[in-house]
């Protein structure tokens, strides 16, 4: 081999070290430009999303219709309407028999406009619609309570059955019946108890938390 041949050899080393140098130089600047190409459009995306947020929000603002100034007048009427459409009948007897209860319309809460009530036969009259009625029953034992049952019924609209334990605890048993009944104007609302077994001595009725209420549905 003569000494030319020792020259191209090199000079073809050099020439394949500079193309593979500036091979890798245009990698790296390609890398770099599809880097800035994905950022730019993740950051475009970012703004268009955020400006359609931001339309959407100001149609939604735009489209909820401005409150009349003349319905700040009428704050009170659905109070007003629901104590006309209901009633609520307390108990006024402890005792626990076979009876009509007496009632009485509370006084914290009114007695509605479409109920009548009787006093002297405790029965309520009501006007012609569906009702939801619903009663609570609130019992104590005041020493050695035996165990029995009994049951108020609100005409054949709603019957609640109270079972209870032979006790010696003062704290009050509660139960609560209710259901959705359709009246019409003739109906008369009376509460009968019934104790199938005999009396339950030493158990009172409290007062407070017995009774039955209704309320207009439609």
């Amino acid at each position: 081999m003569g000494p030319n041949d020792t020259t191209d050899i090199e000079s073809l080393q050099k020439g394949d070290a500079r193309r593979g140098r500036g091979l890798d130089f245009c990698l790296v600047l390609s890398v770099i430009v599809l880097f800035t190409g994905l950022v730019a459009l993740a950051v475009a995306g970012v703004l268009v999303i955020h400006d359609l947020q931001s339309q959407l929000q100001h149609k939604r603002v735009q489209s909820v219709p401005p409150v009349p100034e003349a319905a700040h007048v009428v704050v009170d009427a659905p109070g007003k309407s629901l104590k006309m459409q209901s009633v609520y009948l307390g108990a006024t007897s402890y005792e626990l028999n076979n009876k009509t209860m007496t009632l009485d319309p509370q006084s914290e809460r009114p007695l509605g406009s479409n109920f009548e009530f009787n006093p002297v036969r405790h029965t309520l009259s009501v006007k012609h619609g569906t009702y939801f009625l619903y009663m609570e029953v609130n019992v104590t034992c005041l020493s050695r309570c035996q165990s029995g049952v009994f049951t108020i019924r609100v005409s054949d609209k709603l019957s609640c059955e109270m079972k209870l334990p032979n006790s010696t605890d003062s704290q009050p048993i509660q139960r609560k019946c209710w259901t959705v009944t359709s009246l019409s104007k003739k109906t008369e609302l009376l509460a009968q108890m019934t104790l199938p077994h005999g009396p339950l001595p030493h158990w009172r009725l409290e007062l407070r938390g017995s009774g039955f209420g209704l309320f207009l549905v439609s």
